[in-house]
């Protein structure tokens, strides 16, 4: 619908060469923009991804260091004597 209107419209002017020529720098300046808008999107996505992955890199290592201490805690109040008195804590 808006494309017939649009035809309609712009059909008398379009006839003309030089409207023709402004019209297709037109169009190719709007695609241009467009291409250049999109990217600058797409940078900016792909920026806040890798920022996130940066994120869940440090929270899995964070989280490694926590299971690696955990692995290694005394499992009893005799055990946790025991290496306080062998001085391994």
């Amino acid at each position: 619908m808006w494309g017939s209107l649009m035809v309609g419209i712009l059909a008398p002017v379009i006839a003309r060469p030089w409207a023709r020529r402004g019209t297709g720098i037109a169009l190719a300046a709007l695609t241009i923009t467009l291409f250049i808008l999109n990217l600058r999107r797409q940078g900016e996505r792909a920026g806040r991804a890798a920022e996130r992955i940066d994120q869940l890199e440090r929270s899995h290592a964070i989280q490694r260091q926590m299971l690696d201490a955990a692995s290694r805690r005394p499992r009893s109040r005799d055990e946790l004597l025991d290496r306080l008195r062998g001085g391994r804590f």
